[in-house]
Protein backbone atom coordinates (compact mmCIF):
# COMPACT_ATOMS: atom_id res chain seq x y z
CA UNK A 1 0.00 0.00 0.00
CA UNK A 2 1.61 3.23 -1.14
CA UNK A 3 0.78 6.19 1.26
CA UNK A 4 0.39 9.80 0.81
CA UNK A 5 0.81 12.39 3.19
CA UNK A 6 -2.49 15.03 3.76
CA UNK A 7 -2.21 17.98 4.62
CA UNK A 8 -4.46 20.96 6.63
CA UNK A 9 -5.80 23.43 4.01
CA UNK A 10 -4.60 26.57 5.78
CA UNK A 11 -1.05 25.34 7.82
CA UNK A 12 -0.18 23.20 4.97
CA UNK A 13 1.08 21.09 7.51
CA UNK A 14 0.74 17.12 7.87
CA UNK A 15 -1.82 16.24 9.64
CA UNK A 16 -1.83 12.65 8.94
CA UNK A 17 -1.48 9.98 5.36
CA UNK A 18 -4.26 7.99 3.16
CA UNK A 19 -3.89 5.16 1.00
CA UNK A 20 -2.98 6.50 -2.46
CA UNK A 21 -5.19 4.42 -4.10
CA UNK A 22 -8.07 5.50 -2.31
CA UNK A 23 -7.05 9.18 -1.55
CA UNK A 24 -7.94 10.31 -5.35
CA UNK A 25 -11.75 10.42 -6.03
CA UNK A 26 -14.33 13.87 -6.75
CA UNK A 27 -13.35 14.75 -3.00
CA UNK A 28 -9.64 14.31 -2.97
CA UNK A 29 -8.22 15.82 0.32
CA UNK A 30 -5.36 17.84 0.03
CA UNK A 31 -2.17 16.24 -0.29
CA UNK A 32 1.75 16.28 -0.72
CA UNK A 33 3.13 15.82 -4.10
CA UNK A 34 5.78 16.83 -6.58
CA UNK A 35 6.34 17.05 -10.31
CA UNK A 36 9.69 17.25 -12.27
CA UNK A 37 11.00 18.31 -15.22
CA UNK A 38 13.98 16.65 -16.83
CA UNK A 39 15.93 18.34 -20.00
CA UNK A 40 18.94 17.51 -21.81
CA UNK A 41 22.09 18.95 -23.33
CA UNK A 42 20.15 20.51 -26.49
CA UNK A 43 17.64 22.20 -24.52
CA UNK A 44 14.92 20.07 -24.88
CA UNK A 45 12.11 18.07 -21.65
CA UNK A 46 11.33 14.88 -21.43
CA UNK A 47 7.32 14.38 -21.82
CA UNK A 48 5.96 11.25 -20.71
CA UNK A 49 2.45 9.83 -21.70
CA UNK A 50 0.87 8.19 -18.84
CA UNK A 51 -0.05 5.27 -19.12
CA UNK A 52 -3.74 4.26 -20.02
CA UNK A 53 -4.41 1.64 -17.36
CA UNK A 54 -3.24 4.77 -14.75
CA UNK A 55 -6.33 5.52 -12.60
CA UNK A 56 -5.53 9.26 -12.42
CA UNK A 57 -4.94 11.24 -15.83
CA UNK A 58 -4.83 7.74 -18.16
CA UNK A 59 -3.12 8.07 -21.75
CA UNK A 60 -2.31 11.85 -20.71
CA UNK A 61 0.76 13.83 -21.87
CA UNK A 62 2.72 15.41 -18.58
CA UNK A 63 6.26 16.29 -17.58
CA UNK A 64 8.53 13.73 -17.50
CA UNK A 65 7.50 12.57 -13.46
CA UNK A 66 5.46 13.10 -11.01
CA UNK A 67 4.42 11.46 -7.50
CA UNK A 68 3.81 11.40 -3.83
CA UNK A 69 6.52 11.83 -0.99
CA UNK A 70 5.98 8.91 1.22
CA UNK A 71 5.51 10.37 4.98
CA UNK A 72 9.00 10.50 6.20
CA UNK A 73 10.60 11.36 3.45
CA UNK A 74 12.41 14.02 1.81
CA UNK A 75 11.05 15.36 -1.41
CA UNK A 76 14.65 15.27 -3.03
CA UNK A 77 14.65 11.47 -2.44
CA UNK A 78 11.40 11.01 -3.76
CA UNK A 79 12.05 12.66 -7.38
CA UNK A 80 14.55 10.08 -7.40
CA UNK A 81 12.76 7.04 -6.53
CA UNK A 82 9.94 7.60 -8.88
CA UNK A 83 12.71 8.80 -11.90
CA UNK A 84 14.15 4.99 -11.42
CA UNK A 85 10.86 3.79 -11.41
CA UNK A 86 9.03 5.56 -14.27
CA UNK A 87 11.77 5.91 -16.54
CA UNK A 88 15.07 3.61 -14.79
CA UNK A 89 17.32 6.60 -14.54
CA UNK A 90 19.61 5.83 -12.08
CA UNK A 91 20.40 8.96 -9.45
CA UNK A 92 23.81 8.76 -10.66
CA UNK A 93 22.16 10.08 -14.73
CA UNK A 94 20.99 12.89 -13.60
CA UNK A 95 21.16 16.41 -11.35
CA UNK A 96 18.19 17.66 -9.65
CA UNK A 97 17.14 21.22 -8.15
CA UNK A 98 14.31 22.27 -6.80
CA UNK A 99 12.51 25.09 -8.77
CA UNK A 100 9.14 25.95 -7.54
CA UNK A 101 8.89 24.79 -3.71
CA UNK A 102 5.30 26.24 -3.22
CA UNK A 103 2.98 25.24 -6.31
CA UNK A 104 -0.60 24.32 -5.89
CA UNK A 105 -3.09 23.11 -7.74
CA UNK A 106 -6.76 21.74 -7.95
CA UNK A 107 -7.92 19.99 -10.61
CA UNK A 108 -10.10 17.46 -12.53
CA UNK A 109 -10.43 15.02 -15.28
CA UNK A 110 -12.73 12.41 -15.93
CA UNK A 111 -14.13 12.37 -12.38
CA UNK A 112 -10.59 12.34 -10.70
CA UNK A 113 -9.54 15.32 -8.79
CA UNK A 114 -6.36 16.61 -7.72
CA UNK A 115 -5.74 18.51 -4.74
CA UNK A 116 -1.70 18.80 -4.37
CA UNK A 117 0.61 21.18 -2.82
CA UNK A 118 3.23 19.91 -5.45
CA UNK A 119 6.59 21.66 -5.59
CA UNK A 120 8.34 21.39 -8.79
CA UNK A 121 11.90 20.11 -9.55
CA UNK A 122 14.41 20.20 -12.79
CA UNK A 123 17.09 18.04 -13.68
CA UNK A 124 19.59 17.74 -16.19
CA UNK A 125 20.26 14.33 -18.05
CA UNK A 126 21.41 12.95 -21.54
CA UNK A 127 20.33 9.48 -20.89
CA UNK A 128 18.00 8.01 -22.29
CA UNK A 129 15.09 6.95 -20.33
CA UNK A 130 14.00 3.01 -20.10
CA UNK A 131 10.07 3.33 -19.06
CA UNK A 132 7.96 1.08 -16.80
CA UNK A 133 5.08 0.56 -18.98
CA UNK A 134 3.05 0.32 -15.85
CA UNK A 135 3.53 4.21 -15.19
CA UNK A 136 4.43 5.26 -19.05
CA UNK A 137 2.48 4.44 -22.04
CA UNK A 138 5.07 7.27 -23.77
CA UNK A 139 7.82 9.53 -24.04
CA UNK A 140 9.38 12.18 -26.07
CA UNK A 141 11.84 15.43 -26.04
CA UNK A 142 10.04 18.89 -26.70
CA UNK A 143 12.19 22.07 -27.59
CA UNK A 144 11.20 23.98 -24.36
CA UNK A 145 10.94 27.14 -26.08
CA UNK A 146 8.86 25.58 -28.94
CA UNK A 147 6.77 24.33 -25.95
CA UNK A 148 6.41 27.32 -23.90
CA UNK A 149 5.31 30.19 -27.36
CA UNK A 150 2.86 27.54 -28.24
CA UNK A 151 1.32 27.57 -24.63
CA UNK A 152 1.10 30.91 -25.15
CA UNK A 153 -0.50 31.18 -28.20
CA UNK A 154 -4.82 30.02 -27.62
CA UNK A 155 -4.52 29.10 -31.04
CA UNK A 156 -1.95 26.92 -31.09
CA UNK A 157 -3.00 23.65 -30.40
CA UNK A 158 -0.32 21.17 -30.89
CA UNK A 159 0.19 20.89 -27.06
CA UNK A 160 -3.28 21.12 -25.58
CA UNK A 161 -3.25 17.27 -24.38
CA UNK A 162 -0.80 17.57 -21.48
CA UNK A 163 -1.90 17.83 -18.03
CA UNK A 164 -2.89 21.13 -16.35
CA UNK A 165 -0.32 21.13 -13.75
CA UNK A 166 2.55 20.74 -16.62
CA UNK A 167 0.94 23.62 -18.37
CA UNK A 168 1.17 25.70 -15.27
CA UNK A 169 4.10 24.48 -13.56
CA UNK A 170 6.20 25.09 -17.34
CA UNK A 171 5.41 28.89 -17.37
CA UNK A 172 6.42 28.86 -13.20
CA UNK A 173 9.78 27.24 -14.17
CA UNK A 174 10.22 29.78 -16.94
CA UNK A 175 10.07 32.58 -14.47
CA UNK A 176 12.71 31.13 -12.30
CA UNK A 177 15.69 31.48 -15.22
CA UNK A 178 17.12 28.38 -14.59
CA UNK A 179 16.53 27.01 -17.69
CA UNK A 180 18.43 28.43 -20.44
Amino acid sequence: MELVVLLDENTLEPIGTADKSKVHTMDTPLHFAFSCFLFNSKGEFLIQQRALSKVTWPGVWSNSCCGHPAPGESVKYAVYRRLSFELGLDKEDFEIIEAVPDFRYKAEFNGVVENELCPVWIGFTDKVPSPNPDEVAAFDYLNWQEFLSCLKDENCKKYDHFSIWCREEAFLIEKTGLVK
